[in-house]
C-alpha cells in the first residue's frame, strides 16, 4: 500500500459554539487524487484552511511527509511542498497572467518583493512561470491582463500559480465553481493530466468530476469523515446515500 503523504488525526476546529471539523481523521496517499465531498457546511473548506496553515486547529495533528506540521506557518508549509487554490479566485486582476505566476515563483524562491521593478526581466522568474502557464494550457495568454480573461481561464491561472511552487501536494478548493459545461470538461482533462505528476486533495461539489478523477473519496458530514473509499465503494455506501448523495445523485 502506498505511503501516506498527508495524515490528519482527530482534527477539531471550533468557531464559538460551531464545530466545523469534529475529530476528523483521514490520509492522502502519495500519488493519488483524493477527493473530499460533503454537503454545504460539512467543514471541507475549513479542513483545507487548516491543512494550509491559515487556520489553527483546536485539537488534533497534521503530518506531512512524516513531519508534524500542525504548528507551522503557511509559508513553512509551502516550503515543504504544499500549495492551494481557492474557491473564490485571488488574483492580481490589473496585471498579466505571466506577472501573477512570476510573483508566485519569486515568493517561493524567497526573493524580496522587488517584483514590479525587475521580475519581468528576470529569466529565473519568467521561465518557470511560462512553463507553469504551459502546463495548464495558457501559454498563449501569458501577456493578457487577468481582468480580460474568462472565469475559466482565471481558474486555470490559479492552478498555474499553485504549480509554480513545485508542490508535492496540491490542495484544490472547488476548481469547477462557476464554470460552464465546456470549461468543466476542460478542467477535468487538465486535472487528469496533473494527477499523473502531483498528489492532489480535491474538494469539489461536481460529482461527475469527482467520480471521473478520484482514486479515493472521503465523505464529510457535520465536520466528521463518515467513510473513505473508491468511487464504487462510496456510491454503494448506504450511509453516504442517506447522509449526502441521495438516490438521484449516484
Amino acid at each position: 500500500m502506498p505511503d501516506a503523504l498527508l495524515r490528519v488525526d482527530h482534527l477539531t476546529k471550533r468557531f464559538g459554539g460551531l464545530t466545523a471539523t469534529n475529530d476528523l481523521s483521514l490520509e492522502v496517499r502519495t500519488g493519488e487524487l483524493h477527493a473530499v465531498i460533503g454537503p454545504n457546511g460539512a467543514g471541507k473548506t475549513t479542513l483545507i484552511s487548516q491543512l494550509f496553515g491559515e487556520l489553527a486547529p483546536n485539537a488534533g495533528t497534521i503530518h506531512f511527509a512524516g513531519e508534524d506540521i500542525t504548528a507551522l506557518s503557511t509559508a513553512a508549509r509551502v516550503r515543504r511542498g504544499l500549495a492551494r487554490s481557492f474557491q473564490i479566485t485571488q488574483l492580481l486582476f490589473d496585471y498579466s497572467a505571466l506577472d501573477n505566476v512570476a510573483l508566485a515563483v519569486q515568493a517561493h524562491l524567497g526573493h524580496s518583493y522587488h517584483f514590479w521593478a525587475d521580475a519581468r526581466s528576470d529569466r529565473a522568474l519568467t521561465e518557470p512561470a511560462l512553463l507553469g502557464l504551459a502546463r495548464v494550457g495558457l501559454e498563449g495568454r501569458a501577456h493578457v491582463a487577468v481582468k480580460e480573461m474568462s472565469h475559466g481561464e482565471q481558474k486555470q491561472l490559479e492552478l498555474a500559480i499553485a504549480l509554480a511552487t513545485r508542490p508535492r501536494l496540491l490542495l484544490l478548493d472547488e476548481p469547477m465553481a462557476g464554470l460552464g459545461t465546456t470549461e468543466c470538461a476542460a478542467t477535468i482533462d487538465l486535472l487528469r493530466k496533473l494527477k499523473q505528476e502531483t498528489t492532489i486533495l480535491l474538494v469539489e461539489h461536481d460529482m461527475d468530476a469527482v467520480f471521473a478523477l478520484a482514486d479515493r473519496i472521503s465523505v464529510l458530514v457535520d465536520g466528521q469523515c463518515i467513510t473513505t473509499g473508491t468511487g464504487e465503494e462510496v456510491r454503494n455506501n448506504e450511509t453516504v446515500r442517506i447522509a449526502y448523495l441521495g438516490e438521484g445523485n449516484v
